[in-house]
């Protein structure tokens, strides 16, 4: 393949409500299969369960709750190997995998993450949110309250992680940590902003305009239900 190759369509799927690990499995074996050029490159959205993440700087000294309480409540704890600190996923959240071959793409890393963050800035627009960057503060930010969380991972050129952006997401559970190790830096949703709580689907559907618009490329939807998410991370392209 060469690098023209890579300004094209790519699958977009749409997996609704995904366990972690299963979805950190299909990325591990999605980005494998990108790297071996077994698969196409692709964009999946999902959503979680309630779960802890601790990235590559850890994050289980910003742990403010015992995990067996936590647990209790249904939340899962797991360590994983992206960037960045502590954090939490889960319902009415939006979750975006980007599984993008950057070094055929010739985006440098610093640059991969810049544009993830203005596909934050353009979807939040669409709903009136001013989003911003912070200096020294990762993720997306609206006046001094986090919104959404960026944390990626680079292996041999090609992405897996993403970001999640708060849409309708219950907050308390950010109570229980100091979220991406910064403390005292409040969390809030599209929804505790405007007072309107937006469908998923109209959320993703800005999202992927903007993503669009940053990559320069074509998303094609997969029909695709929820059981097949396993299979959807190797072969053929899809």
């Amino acid at each position: 393949m060469n690098a023209d190759e890579y300004t094209h369509s790519i699958p977009l799927h749409r997996f609704g409500l995904i366990e972690y690990l299963t979805a950190f499995d299909w990325q591990r074996r999605r980005a494998g299969s990108v790297r071996e050029r077994q698969a196409s490159e692709c964009l999946a959205l999902l959503e979680h369960p309630p779960v802890y993440t601790m990235g590559a700087r850890g994050g289980r000294k910003n742990l403010l709750a015992p995990s067996e309480l936590l647990e209790a409540r249904g939340a899962r704890i797991v360590d994983v190997d992206r960037g960045g600190d502590i954090t939490f996923h889960g319902p009415g959240q939006l979750i975006a995998y980007p599984i993008l071959n950057i070094r055929k793409r010739r985006i440098p890393p610093t640059d991969y993450v810049r544009s993830l963050e203005s596909t934050l800035i353009t979807t939040l627009d669409t709903f009136g949110i001013d989003g911003r960057r912070v200096k020294g503060k990762p993720g997306i930010w609206v006046g001094g309250a986090k919104i959404a969380a960026v944390g990626v991972r680079i292996q041999r050129g090609v992405t897996s992680h993403g970001i999640a952006l708060n849409v309708t997401t219950d907050l308390t559970w950010f109570e229980a940590i100091v979220p991406c190790g910064l403390p005292d830096s409040p969390v809030v949703s599209i929804s505790s902003l405007t007072g309107v709580a937006p469908a998923m689907r109209e959320v993703e559907d800005a999202f992927t305009a903007a993503f669009s618009e940053h990559f320069q490329v074509d998303l094609v939807e997969v029909a695709q239900h929820a059981e097949s998410f396993v299979q959807a991370g190797v072969g053929n392209g899809r």
